[in-house]
This record gives structure tokens, C-alpha cells and sequence, in this order.
């Protein structure tokens, strides 16, 4: 227990927590407008709008801001910033409603454009706001745009702002940045051609391909965990790890999304994105300095060094599986063929596993197992690195059973970093027995991190693209899974449904690696 009569005092007297010695607020971000298109859809108004929110309310955004949505909603201005109002005291967190004279000045810089993503004149007149922001509020020519969109208009959007003088050749007083949600593309194929039509308006150092999973704390400290602890990097390497499992589970099921996700899959949705940038910040080497080019350079040497699958090597590395009706804390869910939007005899993977090699010298030789799923028994993602057992035994009895080192990184819903080690039980017998030292993040700095879009709006806005994926990594990422693609889609399982709701996962997965770690 820490003594608060140790902790250092303010200049008033006041006393600081000793937890959060050291901990800065951020930095304020640079003047700017912001536009959300889609801003009447899920995404805005769960997530998105949220965040802006918090970090309003944090002292983070600058006083010279304002937020334009854009959408086929009809909504006057004063419209939109009621449903604004509506849906942060719905899907803020508590403590932070909207109220008093803070939310009266924030809602002076909402306003709404009801649009068509295919009209022209409705791009012209966010051009006449922006300039209109710059006059009231300061906003400085800055322009940050926000895909919140369906995928399929992700095109038509980047044409439209060329077609009306929006992209950054066209604007002399600020900078002009776009934010892209995932998914980039839906295959390589997709991938390259939208990446053809951003490099047309936009430059690489403009576009930030957002990964939510990449704001998350546990995910950043990855490489503080490797880098900043001696302790650790002398044996991230072949010689002592075993192997490498990540996991990104869900117990929920597609939540009303069957159209999307009948064209997408676990595959798509989860590992060429999501688990494929986990698995690059652990394997990356340590980069020459933080700055974002460096960082992304040792991340693309690790997608460089993971050789796609041949086709006909898919069926040995690779494990999927869909979930049929179960049970979901202690209620009747159905089966993936029983959502709505789902063909009755669907081929869609609701489950992925993989087993990947890097073919480089650190890591030659040590298998990296990712899996994700839906419907399965809880919601966690951890990656576990499995060290090598001891070579040869001098502690404990015969029957007891030695477990290999073990470091968890959770990642959610815990955020923290647990160590397994072997520890002789008290007593006068040499008995051995696996115990845990856990480090949690809410208690380890007494607060707990803010959520993934507050940071990663906020690094868009200062124009910080270290958690922001470049386009080669996207575009090896697509090569890395293109061959389980082909096969899956060429292949009917007819083993569909193989795993219940609320289980561990389908039997295939074994096959690839029989001691995963209980969900």
C-alpha cells in the first residue's frame, strides 16, 4: 500500500497521485475542421462521436475547432447537434455528459450538410463551410477528413473531393489529411485499386488507414515492454521462445451485420488487419528511433519476411470454422446460418487460425499461431509468448509437471501484462508449481486508458501516423492471406456448423495447435 503522506505535493498543498508520477497530459492538437462522412451511421455516433467528446473534455482539442458531418440524413444544425446531444449522453461514458456551458460552445462548432456522396454541389458547399471555420473559429485552413462509411463508397468520396479542389494541392493555408476505416479493400485486388484512386488526391503522409486496435494502451506498450526492459529483448528470439499464440475473441455474435459479414468473414474482418499488426509489433525489430517512418519500416520487414502459403500447403496451416446455436451466459443464441442476411447453407467462416512463419533471423523456426472467432466462449484478446522448456530437470518431483515460462499481454477486456514462472511450493518436499505475476493497468497507474479512438482522432489531428498502417503493409498484408482466401472460397466445408455457440472453438483448430490457451 503506497502512503499518501509520501506523495509529492503541489504548490497549493494539493497531493499528487504517486501512480501517476510521470504520466503528462497530452498535448493540445492542431486547429482544425473535421468533417465525418457518414456521420448519421453506428460508427459515428457510438464511437466517434464519443471520443471528440472526451477529448473536449480533456483540454485536448484546440479552441480553434469545429466538426461538419455530412450524410444522407436530412438534419438542419441545430438538428444535428440535438442528436449529437442524444447520442454522446447515450454512449458516453459516465461522468461525461453533455451539459452546461462547456456543451453550449462545443455544439456552436457542430454543423450538418445533407448530402449525396454522389453529387458534386454538395462537396462544393463543404468547401464554402471549411472556409466559413476558418473565418469563426480560427480552424486555419486545417482539413481532416473521415470515411465513417460503408467500404463500397470509400471511391466515390476521394473523387469528389478532387472533382471539388479539396485534396491537399488545393489548399495554401493548412494541411488536408483523410482518415480510411477498415477494411482497405476486400481482397488484393480491391486493395490496389482503391490505393490507386487515394494516391491520385493524396499523398502517403496525408493518409492515415486507421486500426482501432493500434490505440489501444496494452498494444502501444508492446514496444515498451520489448524495448524500454533489458529483461526481455535478450531472449525475444528464437533461441528461448517456443512459440507466439494471438488471440482476438468475441463472445458476441455479427450483431445485425449478416450482409457485411457474409462478404467478409473472420478472415477479412479480423486477421489481415487487427491480428496481423499484433503479430508485427511483436516480431518487428527494435527501429532506429520512435519517429512513425521507423517504426512502420520494421513492421513492413516483418510482413516481408512471412512467405504467403502455397495452395496447396492451406489445408495444413490454416483452420476455419462457423458456430451453430448455443448458449451465451446462460441464454439461447442461434447459429450463424440463423442470423438474418445469412444464406441457409452459407460458406462464410465465422472462425480463422493460422500457424505463420518469419523467415527471418530472429524468428526462423518458431511457429506464431492467431486465431479469431465470434460466438465463442468469452471476449479476450492476449497474445502469449510461450518460452522453451528447461533442458534438464533439477527441482521437483517426478510427477510434477513443469511448465514452460509464460508472458500474457492482455489486451481486453483486462489491460496488463502477466508473467508465468515456476515456484517451489512451501514445505519441506521439492514440490514445483506454475504461479503468476500480474500487472494490471488500472491499478498499476490508477486510471484507466481512454478508449483506442480518442487516441488515435487525436494523433490524426497532430498529424502523428506511428499507429496508422502505411499502404505497402496493407498491401503485403493482403498478399500474406490471399492464398486461404482463394482455397476458402474455391472450397465448400460441409462440415458447417462446427463449433457451438459459447465454446472453445472448432476441433480444426487443434490440428494446428492443441494447446491453445482456454479462452
Amino acid at each position: 500500500m503506497l502512503d499518501a503522506s509520501l506523495a509529492p505535493a503541489t504548490g497549493d498543498g494539493e497531493r499528487v497521485n504517486p501512480l501517476r508520477a510521470g504520466i503528462e497530459s497530452d498535448r493540445i492538437t492542431d486547429p482544425c475542421s473535421i468533417v465525418f462522412f457518414g456521420a448519421s451511421g453506428d460508427l459515428f455516433k457510438r464511437m466517434l462521436l464519443p471520443a471528440i467528446w472526451a477529448l473536449r473534455l480533456r483540454g485536448i482539442l484546440p479552441s480553434g475547432f469545429a466538426l461538419i458531418g455530412f450524410a444522407r440524413t436530412k438534419y438542419s444544425d441545430q438538428e444535428f447537434r440535438d442528436y449529437c446531444r442524444q447520442q454522446i449522453d447515450a454512449f458516453a461514458p459516465d461522468g461525461s455528459k453533455p451539459q452546461g456551458e462547456l456543451w453550449e460552445s462545443f455544439a456552436q462548432c457542430l454543423s450538418y450538410i445533407t448530402a449525396d456522396f454522389k453529387q458534386l454541389t454538395h462537396f462544393q458547399e463543404l468547401r464554402k463551410h471549411f472556409e466559413e471555420n476558418d473565418k469563426r473559429f480560427g480552424t486555419g485552413g486545417n482539413r481532416l477528413f473521415y470515411l465513417a462509411t460503408p467500404p463500397s463508397v470509400f471511391p466515390g468520396i476521394i473523387e469528389m473531393l478532387r472533382r471539388a479542389n479539396l485534396d491537399p494541392r488545393n489548399n495554401e493555408q493548412g494541411w488536408t489529411r483523410v482518415v480510411i476505416e477498415k477494411p482497405f479493400g476486400t481482397d488484393l485486388a480491391s486493395a490496389r485499386a482503391l490505393q490507386k484512386i487515394v494516391q491520385r488526391v493524396f499523398g502517403e503522409h496525408d493518409v492515415y488507414r486507421i486500426d482501432h486496435y493500434l490505440g489501444k494502451e496494452p498494444v502501444q506498450d508492446i514496444m515498451a515492454l520489448r524495448f524500454a526492459n533489458t529483461i526481455f529483448e535478450p531472449i525475444w528470439n528464437r533461441n528461448y521462445v517456443q512459440s507466439v499464440q494471438i488471440t482476438s475473441a468475441e463472445s458476441i455474435g455479427i450483431e445485425d451485420r449478416g450482409s457485411y459479414y457474409e462478404n467478409a468473414g473472420a478472415l477479412r474482418d479480423m486477421i489481415q488487419n487487427h491480428v496481423l499488426n499484433l503479430l508485427a509489433l511483436v516480431a518487428m525489430e527494435p527501429p532506429v528511433s520512435s519517429d512513425a517512418d521507423a517504426i512502420r519500416n520494421e513492421k513492413f520487414k516483418v510482413f516481408s519476411a512471412i512467405a504467403p502459403p502455397r495452395h496447396e500447403d492451406v489445408m495444413s496451416m490454416a483452420a476455419r470454422g462457423q458456430y451453430g446455436p448455443g448458449i451465451i451466459e446462460g441464454a439461447k443464441v442461434p447459429g450463424y446460418r440463423g442470423e438474418p442476411d445469412v444464406a441457409p447453407q452459407s460458406n462464410t467462416e465465422t472462425f480463422a487460425a493460422l500457424r505463420m512463419s518469419i523467415d527471418n533471423w530472429r524468428w526462423a523456426g518458431v511457429p506464431f499461431y492467431l486465431r479469431s472467432g465470434k460466438r465463442l466462449a468469452r471476449k479476450i484478446s492476449e497474445i502469449v509468448v510461450t518460452f522453451k522448456p528447461i533442458p534438464h530437470r533439477l527441482y521437483g518431483e517426478s510427477t510434477d509437471a513443469i511448465e514452460p515460462n509464460m508472458l500474457v499481454i492482455k489486451i481486453e477486456p483486462d489491460e496488463g501484462v502477466a508473467l508465468r514462472f515456476e515456484a517451489k511450493v512451501p514445505g519441506p518436499k521439492s514440490h514445483i508449481r506454475s504461479v503468476f505475476m500480474d500487472f494490471n493497468y488500472g491499478t498499476g497507474f490508477g486510471f484507466h486508458s481512454p478508449p483506442a479512438y480518442e487516441r488515435l482522432l487525436a494523433d490524426a489531428m497532430r498529424g502523428d501516423q506511428t499507429l496508422f498502417t502505411r499502404w505497402d503493409a496493407v498491401e503485403l498484408a493482403w498478399e500474406i492471406i490471399t492464398p486461404v482466401l482463394d482455397v476458402w472460397e474455391n472450397t465448400k466445408d460441409f462440415t458447417f456448423p462446427n463449433y457451438a455457440a459459447g465454446s472453445q472453438g472448432p476441433d480444426t483448430a487443434l490440428q494446428l495447435l492443441a494447446e491453445w490457451r482456454r479462452l
